[in-house]
């Protein structure tokens, strides 16, 4: 991407030009303007730095004609999420930007704005990156980087039996917002009305990190990780092993599962779509386990920062897959449980 090319109003800029118009105004302290190869970043006295990487894939993780400010939005807020669930604050980013040859000025200005929205809403600045020609599809990598106080961190795997299981916000938005995007939408959507169906379809396209519960896990949870794959699979991984590696499974209350007001009425008029619910990706949501004694204080710093935390279920002995229990008490079949990236 080092060559200027023509298209409608003038030349494209080469890579330093693309650099110095779209990303050096949203750049932070220690990155010189993204005028060098590096940026230097000092953790705050008695903390550690958390970092986390994903990437989003056109045609994978997103819809290619998905407004380009929202792909840039859902790019930072998924490593957000991951900073959140760990107890961790935002302080910088590196952004790694893979475009094929069609790309334009006009997709570039509408991403570097929903690039500096989302580092406005949650914390922290551009502190690098790298820019490159795709052979396929675009790829847009972030790496975040966050603080915790030091030794602070939530780890994944530390659940214990007898834990109880609790989710933020709601589950199953996204996964429902991702089937209204698919052409034809599903069958389901009409029963919705039009605000219901943005609703879900923004959930899709704008994760919602948890920022504000980071204080509230590092005092009370035992463990706790981010739904990204579906609640049903991010379960199973947090509690694959544990502190004393003693087989871990969980029972989970269907019933108490928050749903917003549009899933709800989803799932109201279409009662099979709780399977894509429960193992649906895209919530963004925190999923954490705290010892009995600890709970009813974690509901309530929760409710206090403005993000409720719903106790869902309970974790248990077993090797097994974890019981989804419905109000009629029949587990649910839920098949492989997750969104696989292969």
């Amino acid at each position: 991407m080092a060559e200027d090319r023509p298209e409608a109003g003038g030349l494209r800029p080469d890579e330093d030009g693309l650099i110095a118009r779209y990303f050096a105004p949203l750049a932070g302290p220690g990155a010189d303007g993204l005028r060098d190869d590096a940026a230097t970043l000092t953790p705050s006295p008695g903390c550690d730095l958390v970092l986390t990487a994903d990437a989003i894939v056109a045609g994978v993780h997103y819809f290619p004609d998905d407004p380009p400010a929202s792909i840039a939005r859902k790019a930072l807020g998924v490593n957000v999420s991951d900073l959140a669930a760990k107890g961790a604050s935002p302080r910088g980013y590196l952004l790694t930007l893979a475009l094929p040859d069609d790309w334009s000025e006009d997709w570039l200005a509408g991403f570097a704005a929903g690039l500096g929205a989302g580092l406005a809403a949650f914390g922290g600045a551009l502190l690098g990156g790298d820019t490159v020609r795709a052979a396929g599809p675009a790829l847009i990598g972030v790496t975040a980087i966050g603080e915790v106080p030091r030794g602070a961190m939530v780890r994944r795997l530390g659940a214990r039996i007898g834990d109880r299981l609790c989710v933020s916000g709601t589950i199953g938005d996204a996964a429902l917002g991702l089937h209204l995007r698919k052409a034809p939408p599903a069958a389901w959507a009409e029963a919705l009305d039009a605000s219901d169906r943005a609703a879900l379809i923004d959930r899709y396209w704008h994760p919602r990190p948890r920022i504000a519960l980071a204080p509230v896990l590092r005092a009370h949870a035992r463990a706790a990780m981010d739904v990204s794959d579906g609640l049903a699979g991010d379960l199973a991984k947090m509690l694959k092993g544990g502190p004393d590696e003693q087989g871990l499974s969980a029972d989970v209350d269907l019933a108490a599962l928050p749903l917003s007001e549009a899933a709800a009425r989803a799932l109201a008029a279409a009662p099979e779509v709780l399977p894509t619910i429960v193992t649906g990706g895209d919530d963004y949501e925190i999923l954490c386990a705290v010892a009995p004694e600890r709970l009813d204080a974690l509901l309530a710093e929760a409710e206090a920062v403005g993000v409720p935390l719903t106790c869902i279920g309970t974790v248990t002995a077993g090797q097994g897959v974890s019981v989804f229990r419905q109000a009629s008490g029949r587990p649910l079949s839920i098949g492989t449980g997750s969104f696989s990236h292969f």
